[in-house]
């Protein structure tokens, strides 16, 4: 017997300790709640972890999730979480070629610059005043619906009162956002810098009838209830380290290296079966809340498993000596990879980039985004390589979806880092790869993910990073009162996957200790 199994029947064993189950954990211990967390690896933190990736470089990156705006403040008080996040003084640049001319759109800044660089790329201040409207009414609406996050699940019918904008809520909620993008923005590289919001991590055309893009973009602008993408102080890791620092001193057992390999429940009692690398065990639980995928979860009850989930993107973590120069000299680097890089992110491109990926070719112009978070938060950074200049890029690659890795991953994601790269490079007045660091062993200070390498390392379901489509924030049959709910009363999943998951929220973590402390889940 080990030490886990002479405790007894905890009140709730959370599977799973990545920053949605920490937060869980840290809810059920603080209301006095016997709680404990299994996870698989050797450490917590799931996707939202910092790693030194380089070896003998001291740069803490955020190597899976890397920003913040999902995550309630309401989370961060009721926890007393040591966490603190920055915001970016830029928005997002997006390079481009007007006339033969290399030239470029910076938001943020403060007003008038924003307004002067749109007036400069196109001519006139029409785009930008549609850029005011547009954000202005989706602002709006994430005031209005972001605070119900961790409120029960209003019905479709309250939610839409509460938007109380019949406009919005068609733009947002019931046709396909490339309408209104295309209504209300002429420029194509603008209506570009519009679109991605709909696109991070979801494979979809701007008119795909699912609307799945226009759920990805309603979670991409509500945050905070202002849409803002903070830089967390420390790295990603800082959270869920002050995650499990909550739980531990509230009382919670986190146990690491330990996998969790069944759940048998009859809906009123459960026991969780792990391993660990000295054999198996199991232990008994009056709730079980799975951190987990829908999928993972189907495996641990025996379920039929949901439809497979595919992930759509590239990840790329960058050490460089210094920021390259840009061919458009008229703005700084410094401020330029501060916000979102966009790159080949034109409307146009998009559509293409889709288009080939759907057909089974990877895009010739492979569209991505990228950002410094080492301007904002040099924290990460050892002193050494602060005073040197050194810098840290983040690469978010679109449409790239795991079924054009099947065929040989590491040729294509070798195939695809160096495309990338080039659509970067086409755009700067240096190649890349003269400012890239080197590691201890002379190597450049650069890797890469492919959704298949994060469903190895992660357990993400086809690399999704979501775990699956997007949900819409409101019931539907059978989402239960809090969206955590499954058809075992005492068993909740409370990762990514629930309604409401997604992105380093905590919410469904929020979402299902609420569905426990007020017993609705048996």
């Amino acid at each position: 017997m080990t030490a886990l199994e002479g405790h007894g029947t905890y009140d709730a064993v959370i599977v799973g300790g990545g920053h949605n189950g920490l937060v869980a954990a840290a809810y059920l211990a603080r209301a006095g709640r016997s709680v404990l967390v299994l996870e698989r690896l050797d450490h917590t933190g799931g996707a939202a972890v910092s790693t030194r990736p380089f070896t003998g470089v001291d740069a803490r990156l955020s190597r899976y999730s890397y920003l913040v705006s999902l995550l309630p403040r309401k989370i961060v008080r009721d926890l007393d979480l040591d966490f603190r996040i920055r915001a970016r003084t830029i928005s997002s640049y997006t390079p481009a070629e007007r006339d033969g001319r290399p030239t470029g759109l910076l938001v943020g800044g403060g007003e008038r610059r924003t307004r002067e660089a749109f007036a400069r790329l196109t001519g006139s201040d029409r785009e930008y005043e549609a850029w005011r409207r547009f954000y202005g009414m989706t602002g709006r609406v994430a005031q209005r619906v972001f605070p119900t996050l961790t409120e029960p699940l209003p019905t479709r019918d309250e939610l839409r009162r509460r938007v109380d904008d019949e406009d919005a809520w068609r733009i947002l909620f019931e046709e396909p956002i490339g309408v209104a993008v295309e209504e209300h923005f002429a420029d194509d590289l603008v209506r570009g810098v519009v679109l991605t919001d709909a696109l991070i991590g979801t494979f979809a055309d701007a008119h795909d009838p699912s609307l799945r893009q226009n759920r990805c973009f309603l979670y991409h602008v509500i945050g905070g209830g202002t849409g803002n993408w903070d830089v967390p102080v420390g790295g990603m890791g800082a959270l869920t380290d002050a995650l499990a620092a909550a739980a531990r001193q509230a009382g919670a057992v986190i146990a690491t290296g330990h996998e969790a390999l069944r759940v048998a429940t009859d809906g009123r009692t459960a026991e969780v079966t792990y391993r660990t690398r000295d054999g198996e065990g199991t232990v008994g639980a009056r709730h079980v809340l799975v951190n987990a995928s829908p999928q993972a979860l189907a495996q641990l009850t025996g379920d039929a498993p949901p439809e497979p989930a595919e992930g759509a993107q590239l990840k790329v973590n960058m050490l460089l000596k210094r920021l390259p120069r840009l061919r458009d000299t008229s703005v700084d680097p410094h401020e330029a990879f501060s916000g979102t890089f966009h790159i080949a992110e034109g409307y146009a491109q998009l559509a293409a980039a889709h288009a080939q990926a759907a057909a089974g070719e990877l895009p010739a112009a492979p569209p991505s985004e990228i950002y410094c978070h080492s301007l904002t938060d040099p924290t990460i950074l050892g002193p050494d390589l602060v005073a040197q200049g050194y810098q840290t890029l983040t690469l978010f690659g679109l449409h790239t979806p795991a079924r054009l890795f099947a065929r040989d991953n590491d040729a294509v994601r070798e195939e695809l880092l160096k495309s990338t790269l080039a659509q970067l490079d086409a755009h700067l007045a240096e190649p890349l790869a003269g400012c890239l660091a080197t590691d201890a062993d002379g190597r450049p200070c650069i890797e890469a993910k492919t959704p298949l390498d994060l469903e190895q390392d992660l357990g993400l379901p086809g690399g999704n990073i979501f775990h699956r489509a997007l949900s819409w924030p409101y019931a539907q049959d059978g989402t239960g009162r809090w969206g955590v709910e499954t058809r075992y009363a005492n068993v909740l999943l409370c990762g990514a996957g629930a309604v409401r998951g997604g992105g380093v929220s905590g919410v469904p973590g929020h979402n299902a200790a609420m569905a426990v402390l007020e017993g609705q889940s048996g």
